[in-house]
């Protein structure tokens, strides 16, 4: 998944403790006015290259997938992020640049050298200190956005929609390996279980969505609409997934206005199932479906690919 990659960021007291740490040894290493340079020269690259690496190793915001820029906007704030990073690159060029000054400065005698290079690294620390909370920021946000699940919209992926206890959940772990990929949205409570399935080589994913599109759109937290317009995004078709026997809990007529509301939001292929086919079809529905009985589990499986309509990249 795209942020899991992004490494632990450092505070801005590690940065200038590695730094100092490092140019001490450089400069024990030679003598005179060439241990103060060198001292000045490590130190200085040093903030500057860890600073740069923390801005890079983050992904460009502005050609990520919609469906991730959605999820990340939704838990950490993107534009907060993006400042953070140009703030971070602004220290980067100014350490750079504060070490660039100080080399041209460093001679005549040690002494008053070893004075310059003291002053270069007070200033050095004050640029990193600067930057204290965006480095708090974003290393925050890298570690709630590496939590994600991994959903990826690169794959034809198959959404599946209904309130809790109709069978979503048992549909989607039993035709795929989703008992090991369920993962938790940091904001929420909400669990996302995404499992695949593989049809002529080409690999489906299946999105099981439980705490996210199983009540009205209006009881909706805002953080909550947000995750599940990105998952619009995702979606290439939807099942919604009905219990016509009402032996979820929930009204037949709530179950069907949910799946009215899902026509709204989602500019897909969608079907209704009727789940738990074995208690009750006493609906109009798309598909029936018996996962206790193994009734139109491969005929759902492929209607759904069919619906999706995938045709990979040929080279």
């Amino acid at each position: 998944m795209i942020f899991e990659d992004i490494p632990t960021t450092p505070t801005d007291e590690e940065l200038v403790d590695r730094a100092f740490s490092r140019a001490t040894r450089a400069g024990r290493a030679q003598s005179g006015i060439d241990a103060q340079v060198s001292m000045l020269q490590t130190a200085g690259n040093i903030l500057s290259d860890n600073l740069e690496n923390v801005v890079t190793s983050w992904p460009d915001f502005d050609t990520l997938d919609p469906f991730y820029y959605e999820l990340a906007d939704a838990i950490v704030d993107v534009d907060a992020v993006r400042q953070s990073l140009s703030n971070v690159g602004w220290a980067s060029n100014q350490t750079d640049a504060i070490k660039r000054e100080y080399q041209g400065r460093l001679h005549g005698d040690v002494e008053t050298a070893r004075k310059l290079r003291k002053q270069a690294f007070a200033r050095l620390a004050d640029i990193v200190d600067d930057v204290e909370e965006d480095l708090e920021r974003l290393g925050a946000a890298r570690d709630e956005l590496k939590v994600l699940p991994d959903i990826r919209p690169d794959e034809p992926t198959i959404v599946v929609a209904g309130f809790p206890n109709v069978g979503k959940s048992t549909f989607v772990n039993h035709v795929t390996n989703a008992r090991h990929e369920t993962a938790s949205y940091p904001f929420t409570t909400t669990r996302i279980g995404v499992g695949h399935f593989t049809r002529e080589h080409i690999r489906y994913q299946l999105v099981d969505t439980p705490g996210l599109l199983d009540r009205e759109h209006e009881e909706r937290n805002g953080i909550e609409l947000q995750a599940e317009s990105a998952l619009a995004h995702a979606a290439d078709a939807v099942l919604v997934f009905v219990d016509a026997s009402a032996a979820c809990g929930y009204p037949l007529d709530d179950q069907l206005a949910l799946r009215d509301a899902v026509h709204e939001r989602f500019d897909t292929p969608i079907a209704t199932v009727c789940t738990k086919a074995d208690r009750s079809r006493d609906l109009d529905a798309d598909h029936y479906l018996s996962v206790e009985d193994d009734e139109g589990i491969e005929e759902l499986l492929d209607a759904a690919v069919e619906m999706v309509g995938y045709e990979p990249e040929l080279p």
